[in-house]
């Protein structure tokens, strides 16, 4: 996307072509789409599927260290994207889809034992490992009936090469980001990250509770201040900036035969006036955050329902985030989507425990939609008991419950516990500080930047 965005202004003066042919011979290419058959049907404008893969047995072992880089590679998929382009180029819309999402292969054969399986489940990370780029993009297909038009392979070395060429990314936060596994330690403020900090903002996934789906709404932010750092004045818009930025990054990518020269030009030109507010950023919708599937652990299962109509919406290459009048809502740091919770009642009102959880529920919080009696029955204020660890989620929850008194519980774990009390009234309505917009939560690029 930065290169495409780069040709732009190159391209108007008649120099991109230039500069672009013979960099093409860097790129590392692959056949992501070879022998593939009954594939989804084209939609309108153009879909990549943006892969980023572990890659670490290609940095040094100081940057392993200096960066908490440890272990052998995975070989699998850290991240997974799609990115749809609108026919008129003037629209990017970005589809996260979690690597820990439950998945079901299309029968194919094992890239590293040579073995023939049929179709199997597994999570949406693995057919990375398994199959490679091809069982990857036919397991997305089949998932999303989406057809994929290009595919793109960014490892840790090419995503650090590339922020650094760019002079760094800015980076906002409203509060500490700490996380120990990672070793990224931001105090709040403004930062410009340089790449192997940029490595550990969009890897860190134990900053709190939100786990990988925090980390996807980071690496949703990173795209959007990449984006805006790379159509910033005096940024990719010279000759020599082009290639020195092109020359850094090619070199470490693999894409399909036909991303090449003559399409990033095109693209380029097509995008002159492309900006933060031309993209915008989703996360397929999650109906069970905890499936447990024998053999494979805990996944997360898509909602099927929603997700159909994200994925139907980006075949008819529509927004997806509309502008529309929505009810006022409590504003909450973490999405009620991502908060498990279950409901206890503390009270002797028979049916006030469901009452809540239904409440609650309709708000988009993962209750257990199995409300049970507290030990104590007479308790008078309604109580939010919480592990420290998910202070943030505690407090969302106790936006929707106004009144509730906040418990921390040390070792109670990932599910919170909302305990009835007899002065409940009303669930109140929450939902993220970010301007979510829609059906799919979608944030805009311009939204979500340092202001």
């Amino acid at each position: 996307m930065a290169t495409a965005l780069s040709v732009a202004v190159l391209a108007a003066g008649g120099l991109g072509h230039a500069l672009v042919t013979g960099l093409d011979s860097d790129i590392d290419r692959i056949d992501p789409f070879k022998d593939m058959k009954n594939r989804p049907a084209r939609g309108h404008g153009m879909n990549v599927l943006l892969v980023g893969t572990d890659g670490r047995d290609r940095l040094s072992r100081e940057e392993k260290e200096k960066y908490r880089l440890g272990g052998a590679p995975c070989h699998c998929t850290d991240t997974v994207m799609i990115v749809h382009l609108s026919e008129d180029r003037k629209r990017a819309s970005v589809v996260s889809l979690p690597r820990d999402s439950y998945a079901e292969t299309p029968p194919h054969t094992d890239r590293t034992t040579g073995e023939r399986h049929g179709g199997h489940p597994v999570k949406l990370n693995a057919a990375y490992a398994e199959g490679g780029p091809q069982l990857t993009v036919r397991t997305v297909e089949k998932m999303t009936d989406v057809k994929i038009d290009h595919y793109l392979e960014v490892d840790f070395t090419s995503f650090m090469k590339t922020v650094d060429v760019l002079g760094g990314v800015r980076i906002c936060t409203a509060r500490p980001l700490r996380d120990t596994v990672t070793g990224l330690d931001l105090a709040a403020g403004t930062h410009e990250l340089k790449g192997g900090q940029a490595l550990q903002y969009v890897r860190s996934r134990h900053i709190d509770g939100a786990s990988d789906l925090g980390r996807m709404q980071r690496q949703q932010r990173f795209l959007a201040a990449l984006i805006a750092r790379a159509t910033s004045s005096g940024v990719l818009l010279n000759p020599v900036r082009f290639r020195d930025v092109t020359q850094a990054v090619l070199g470490s990518v693999r894409a399909d035969e036909g991303l090449g020269t003559d399409e990033l030009i095109g693209l380029g030109r097509a995008m002159r006036a492309f900006s933060p507010s031309s993209s915008e950023f989703t996360t397929v919708p999650i109906g069970n955050m905890s499936y447990a599937v024998e053999g494979i652990g805990s996944t997360l299962k898509w909602d099927e329902a929603k997700a159909g109509r994200l994925f139907r919406t980006l075949r008819e290459d529509r927004p997806l985030a509309p502008h529309r009048v929505r009810s006022e809502v409590r504003r909450v740091e973490v999405a009620p989507q991502q908060i498990r919770v279950q409901v206890r009642n503390g009270t002797m009102t028979a049916g006030l425990g469901a009452q809540v959880d239904r409440g609650l529920a309709g708000t988009g919080f993962r209750t257990t939609r199995a409300p049970v009696d507290a030990q104590d029955r007479s308790l008078r204020r309604t109580v939010v008991r919480y592990d420290p660890r998910w202070d943030r989620s505690a407090k969302s929850l106790a936006a929707a419950l106004p009144g509730s008194e906040l418990q921390a519980v040390p070792g109670l774990g990932p599910v919170l516990e909302a305990v009835v009390g007899a002065d409940f009234r009303a669930v109140r309505g929450v939902r993220a500080v970010d301007a979510s917009r829609g059906e799919f939560e979608t944030v805009r690029g311009d939204e979500v930047i340092c202001p």
